[in-house]
C-alpha cells in the first residue's frame, strides 16, 4: 500500500471509531432506529452534491441493482443493529466488534470465492484476531444481563454484513466510480429506513447534543467515510481496505475515554496493540522475512 493509502486507512478509522462516540451520544434520545435513518438520510444529503456530473449520474443508473444491495448490507443493516447496540454498550466496547470484520472477509472469501491469502496477510489476520480476542476478555464480562448479550450479537450481524458487502461490491461494482457507489448507497439506505424511521420517531425531541450526534455521524462518520472507504475498495481490495476494522476497536477505545469517560484497561491497551501490529502484517507496513510475499495469483 502507498503512503496515501495508508493515510486514508487511518483517517477512515478515526471516523467510523467516532461513529461509535456519536451513537452512543444520540441512540438514548433518538431511539435505534430514527437515529439509523437519520444517518443515512443525512448522509445521503451530503453527499449528493458529489454526483454533480452526468457521468456519476449514469453510472448510478446502469449499476442501480448491485448498488442497492451494496446499500443494504453496508448501510441500512448495520446502521440499525449498531444503533440498537449503541443503547447499552459503551462506545468503546461496540467500536471492539468491528476488528471482526477483516478475519469475516478472509475466512467468506477463502470458503466462498476461492481467494489466497500468502504467509504474511494469513499471519497479520491471526494475529489481529488475538488482539480482537484480549481487548473482548478485557472488557466484556459475562455478567451485562441479556440485553447485552442481544446488543453484542448485533454487532456481530452487522459485522456479517460488512463482509458480504465487502466481496459483493469488489466483485460487482469493479470499476464503478467510488462516488457513485457511496452516494448510491446511501440514498438506497435512506429510502428504504425513511418509512420506519417516521413511524418510529421518538415522543420526546432529542436535545442539541443527541442533534450534534446525528450531524457528526451523518457528515463525517458515514458521508465522508464512505468515500473513502470505497475509494480505498477500488485501489487495494476487500482484505487490506477491510483491516480499517483493526484500528476502529483503537480509536472507538480513545474517543471514548477522552469525551464519555469510558475506562481503558491496561488488558484493552494491551488488545490495542496487537491489533495495530495485525494491521501492520496485513496491510504489508511489515513483511517478515520468513513469510513469503504474496504471488501474482495470491495478490
Amino acid at each position: 500500500m502507498k503512503k496515501s493509502d495508508l493515510a486514508a486507512l487511518l483517517l477512515l478509522g478515526a471516523l467510523w471509531g467516532a461513529s461509535f462516540l456519536f451513537m452512543r451520544m444520540g441512540a438514548d434520545q433518538f431511539g435505534g432506529m430514527a437515529l439509523a435513518g437519520l444517518r443515512a438520510i443525512g448522509a445521503a444529503l451530503c453527499s449528493l452534491p458529489l454526483l454533480a456530473s452526468r457521468e456519476r449520474l449514469a453510472e448510478m443508473r446502469r449499476h442501480w441493482r448491485p448498488i442497492v444491495v451494496v446499500g443494504m448490507s453496508n448501510s441500512a443493516l448495520p446502521f440499525v443493529l449498531f444503533s440498537y447496540a449503541a443503547m447499552s454498550l459503551p462506545a468503546g466496547v461496540s467500536a471492539i466488534s468491528d476488528a471482526i470484520g477483516p478475519l469475516l472477509v478472509a475466512l467468506s472469501g477463502w470458503l466462498w470465492l476461492g481467494e489466497k491469502l500468502d504467509g504474511a496477510r494469513s499471519a497479520g489476520l491471526a494475529v489481529g484476531f488475538a488482539g480482537v480476542v484480549w481487548l473482548i476478555a478485557g472488557s466484556v464480562g459475562f455478567g451485562h444481563g441479556g440485553g447485552s448479550a442481544w446488543a453484542m450479537a448485533a454487532c456481530v450481524g452487522a459485522n456479517v454484513c460488512y463482509a458480504f458487502g465487502a466481496h459483493y461490491g469488489q466483485r460487482r461494482l469493479r470499476g464503478v466510480s467510488p462516488l457513485a457507489v457511496a452516494t448510491g448507497s446511501q440514498l438506497a439506505a435512506a429510502i428504504a429506513l425513511l418509512p420506519l424511521t417516521v413511524w418510529l420517531w421518538p415522543a420526546k425531541m432529542p436535545g442539541a447534543q443527541a442533534w450534534f450526534a446525528m450531524f457528526g455521524l451523518a457528515a463525517a462518520c458515514t458521508s465522508l467515510a464512505y468515500v473513502l472507504f470505497y475509494r480505498l475498495m477500488a485501489r487495494v481490495g476487500a482484505t487490506r481496505t477491510l483491516a480499517v476494522l483493526y484500528l476502529i476497536p483503537v480509536f472507538g477505545a480513545l474517543w471514548g475515554l477522552l469525551f464519555l469517560g469510558e475506562p481503558v484497561t491496561l488488558s484493552m491497551a494491551g488488545g490495542c496493540v496487537v491489533i495495530l501490529l495485525g494491521v501492520a502484517l496485513t496491510t504489508g507496513l511489515i513483511r517478515p522475512r520468513s513469510l513469503p510475499a504474496a504471488t501474482p495469483e495470491q495478490a
